[in-house]
């Protein structure tokens, strides 16, 4: 069922055999009629993963990518949506000679062609596939089906694991398996017979339990993996070792191992700093998907988090994270002194009005009283838009997002953005600047401290920048453009000299993508240690 755990599952299963020596990618199949997730609600569906390709996919690949530390790109993303449009973008151009073109088999055709193309691109040895939604569902029934027909034409070569979740009603205290047999049911229903069970729980499995599952849902006991609660998802995959999980599937798939033990060793040793931490950093993270401080809903933000965590356990110290919301800075209802237990304050991506003028004020006074900050995406615009008001003197500056009538437009929409967008006929999916740009960095930056070289190259997911009419403006004004596009058009970085404050920094594109748990981004680490300093 959603939220039970597959996209950390999938990618810790990813994880284990990428350490007994294969090449491995990683797919996530969506069962929504949308193309992309670019138009989802991030509070319904959670936070909007933009690959380097620009694809607008679901927050599972950023899993993906944390955990295998690769780059994916939007062939290894399907959609309903997506695979329905490109059948009929084929039958609208008789690439199926004339024939009648049906959902079966035709969709679960282009299913398996997508699933192929992405194992030849990846050149992988396995290729991990999660199919979203509930076993049952008629949504999904479609991709199924294509699993059915994989195993039919390569019996010895896919292997079939579904999880379950097993509850625990706390006034029976008693581990039921019930759901686990329903559900184990339903896949045989569409032709599905799993090879391997993972059981989620809030406790571990015993042998009684496994060898119930075991006999009701035609496998063996020893193929039932024991999944409970653990300290953090980086658990999981050491977990499922424990059940020797890649063992099982690579006797399946008839694999032979080229590492004997894996090689797991650095993925153990993180496990260990997000244990081990001495003391601990409060980073504040301002946002509008909160609610009085209330955390609304994490899957918002759920990549800064991570890079966050990830930065906190490479310089050895717990990270707490306290989520408050931009409105109750703009009402009043908090006040802006609360800030000032904070270590490090993060101001995130977004869109639309809500929260704005609280997020100025709360940039202002932490620029003034120099708590360390990090801004992202709108968190950069709304940065300049404070320091556009308050030092450079142009009091009614703003974006032409939330006031296209301002008379000191310092953050505009682009004239090649307001091109594709009157192309596109009021079609808004997939029409900001997406996926990967270069910038270069000002030499003796903060920036180019941090990240040890002069050339980047980070993901963006953004309609709206920096109007150049006003950089020299706000240069003049004490602001550092320390990160520019090669063009020289587009303002990537901006930040304070060390002298004016200890770190003041906010980008125009989202770091928090590229974070990994092995390789922690280099802005969130400067972040995090200016904020333990």
């Amino acid at each position: 069922m959603s939220g039970v755990g597959k996209g950390v599952a999938a990618s810790s299963i990813a994880l284990i055999l990428k350490a007994r020596g294969f090449n491995v990618t990683a797919l996530k199949i969506d069962p929504y009629i949308n193309v992309d997730a670019g138009t989802m609600n991030p509070t319904e569906h959670g936070e909007v993963f933009v690959l380097n390709d620009g694809d607008e996919t679901d927050q599972d690949m950023g899993n993906y990518e944390r955990f295998l530390n690769i780059n994916l790109t939007r062939v290894n993303y399907m959609t309903t949506g997506r695979v329905y449009q490109e059948v009929i973008r084929k039958e609208r151009n008789l690439e199926y000679k004339g024939k009648n073109v049906e959902v079966v088999p035709d969709v679960p055709f282009e299913v398996i062609r997508r699933i192929e193309k992405a194992a030849q691109n990846a050149n992988a040895d396995v290729t991990v596939v999660e199919i979203g939604g509930t076993i049952g569902e008629y949504q999904n029934i479609l991709f199924l089906e294509a699993a059915r027909m994989m195993k039919v034409h390569h019996p010895d070569d896919v292997a079939f694991v579904m999880v379950s979740y097993l509850p625990m009603p706390s006034k029976i205290g008693e581990m039921k398996t019930k759901p686990t047999q329903s559900a184990s049911r339903a896949l045989n229903s569409v032709g599905v017979q799993a090879d391997i069970i993972i059981a989620r729980s809030e406790v571990s499995l015993d042998r009684k339990r496994k060898e119930k599952i075991a006999l009701f849902c035609n496998i063996r006991p020893e193929n039932v993996i024991s999944a409970p609660d653990v300290y953090s998802i980086y658990d999981v995959p050491i977990n499922f070792e424990r059940d020797h999980l890649s063992d099982m599937l690579c006797k399946r798939l008839m694999l032979k191992p080229k590492n004997r033990r894996g090689n797991l060793m650095p993925w153990r040793n993180f496990t260990k700093k997000v244990k081990n931490g001495h003391g601990e950093v409060n980073i504040a993270i301002v946002g509008k998907y909160f609610d009085s401080g209330k955390f609304t809903f994490s899957d918002a933000y759920i990549s800064v988090i991570h890079a966050i965590k990830f930065s906190a356990y490479k310089l050895g110290v717990k990270p707490r994270i306290h989520y408050l919301s931009a409105k109750d800075f703009e009402t009043g209802k908090k006040k802006l002194e609360e800030l000032d237990k904070y270590d490090g304050v993060l101001i995130p991506g977004g869109f639309g009005t809500t929260g704005v003028e609280g997020k100025i004020k709360v940039i202002e006074y932490i620029r003034k009283n120099k708590i360390p900050f990090l801004g992202i995406c709108y968190g950069m615009q709304l940065a300049i838009i404070e320091y556009a008001r308050n030092v450079a003197r142009l009091a009614l500056a703003h974006t032409t997002e939330v006031n296209p009538k301002t008379p000191f437009p310092v953050i505009y929409i682009m004239p090649e953005q307001e091109k594709i967008l009157a192309g596109a006929e009021n079609r808004y999916g997939g029409t900001m600047r997406l996926g990967a740009y270069k910038a270069t960095l000002l030499k003796g930056s903060i920036a180019e401290s941090a990240y040890k070289q002069s050339k980047i190259s980070e993901r963006h997911r953004h309609r709206y920048e920096v109007n150049p009419e006003y950089v020299e403006k706000l240069t003049s004004a004490g602001l550092v453009f320390s990160g520019i596009s090669p063009n020289r058009k587009l303002m990537e970085i901006v930040e304070l000299p060390r002298k004016k404050h200890p770190f003041f920094v906010a980008t125009q594109f989202h770091p928090e993508f590229q974070a990994r748990p092995l390789f922690p981004h280099p802005l969130f680490t400067a972040f995090i240690e200016a904020s333990i300093n």
